[in-house]
């Protein structure tokens, strides 16, 4: 006769649950053993009684087949989340696609309406909209050129008054040197008439006018005599 099916459950006295757990935990762990021999494999077995003492067996270090177990168990976590994560970031990126997908073609329809096209499934209330919309933007175009052409205006203006100036000092330049270079005229040509009274032995009188001076020379044959006084345009006479 057979040997019939035990019932496994948890054995209410606690004698023959100590028996049951010290044959069992026995076992056990000679049945690890054997498969760590035969199958030249790394197993290590845990086991706390009810009273809380440990009992352990490893092939060669509990430590190191505890941190491999860690490792393992990490990676296929962090495998497990990568794809998840990767899963939700395709159905977020696919959700967004066509999320944009379908505002590219609001846009697009908007536009064509703005330039006069697809006008024929409005109302009288959309069309009055659009309008509107339209008049408030040649508005604000407006306004923008006009606020362009006032910035080139003010530019032109202050490059005009750089000029102006700088034409001012020009002529102030220009009116010094010719005075510089008249004046120096005026006194050769004294100096030489000068001379020339010398060797004659004649009294002569020489006027030069400059712009804002004038040189007058009266010359008798015992003494000379310089006169300098102002006068607005030039005359030179000799006598």
């Amino acid at each position: 006769m057979g040997r019939g099916k035990v019932v496994v459950r948890r054995i209410d006295d606690s004698a023959r649950r100590q028996v049951t757990f010290s044959k069992r935990r026995h076992g056990l762990l000679k049945k690890a053993r054997e498969l760590g021999v035969l199958c030249d494999t790394d197993v290590g077995v845990i086991v706390f009684s009810p009273s809380g003492k440990r009992y352990e067996y490893a092939t060669s270090s509990m430590k190191s087949i505890i941190e491999r177990y860690n490792n393992y168990s990490m990676k296929s976590v962090d495998k497990s989340q990568i794809n998840a994560s990767a899963s939700q970031y395709e159905d977020m990126w696919q959700k967004e696609v066509i999320r944009m997908k379908q505002e590219i073609k609001q846009l697009q329809h908007n536009n064509r309406q703005l330039m006069g096209e697809d006008l024929t499934a409005l109302s009288p209330k959309d069309l009055h909209h659009l309008e509107q919309l339209l008049e408030m933007s040649l508005h604000r175009v407006r306004e923008k050129k006009d606020e362009i052409l006032i910035d080139e205006l003010e530019e032109l203006n202050r490059k005009e008054r750089c000029l102006y100036e700088e034409n001012m000092k020009l002529r102030k330049m220009i009116s010094m040197v010719e005075s510089s270079s008249i004046a120096k005229t005026g006194i050769d040509f004294c100096v030489e008439s000068m001379n020339c009274s010398e060797v004659q032995g004649e009294t002569s009188e020489v006027a030069i006018s400059v712009p804002n001076f004038s040189l007058q020379l009266n010359q008798p044959d015992s003494c000379q005599s310089y006169h300098v006084r102002s006068k607005s345009r030039v005359a030179t006479q000799l006598w």
